[in-house]
């Protein structure tokens, strides 16, 4: 049996399609709707049971790291790929040969301070985090163990406004 290292990963929502609260309230979700074969190669292949993940708003002011899951099923077929009544829906999709995938998370925690993208770009520590490089807009993305700390760090303590 190999040991595989824990890996660590960032997941992008619209908070007005799925926030942290939801994710707080539901417990347990499937990461659904991953239409990017990027996003979805890494959901089938490589997110892994017990990987963490830092939760992050999208597309809202301020974009930001809010909080932490961890994976808790490894890829499988999404669902919602053969419900025509889904928004996700894909009539291309075979249940034979699936073309989508998702995991499933679970709520850890909400950061008591959001990490925003504006302070992630000016941190040198997070100079090399895919999130902040150049035409990088992948909603599943690694994340290296340094810069997870680093981000927990930043957002498990309280700072104060300067």
């Amino acid at each position: 049996m190999s040991t595989r290292k824990k890996r660590y990963w960032l997941f992008k929502s619209e908070p007005d399609a799925y926030s942290i609260d939801m994710m707080e309230r539901d417990g347990v979700e499937p990461w659904d709707g991953i239409r990017n074969y990027q996003a979805r190669n890494l959901l089938r292949d490589d997110v892994k049971l017990g990987d963490g993940v830092l939760f992050y708003h999208s597309r809202v002011a301020p974009m930001a790291v809010v909080g932490v899951c961890e994976v808790v099923e490894e890829g499988s077929p999404d669902e919602t790929q053969f419900d025509p009544e889904s928004k996700y829906f894909d009539p291309k999709s075979d249940p034979d040969d699936p073309r989508w995938y998702w995991v499933r998370i679970a709520f850890k925690e909400k950061l008591a301070q959001p990490v925003t993208l504006t302070e992630i770009k000016a941190d040198p520590e997070l100079a090399d985090m895919m999130l902040v490089r150049k035409g990088s807009r992948l909603s599943i993305q690694p994340v290296d163990v340094q810069e997870w700390k680093h981000i927990l760090k930043l957002g498990r303590h309280k700072r104060s406004k300067a």
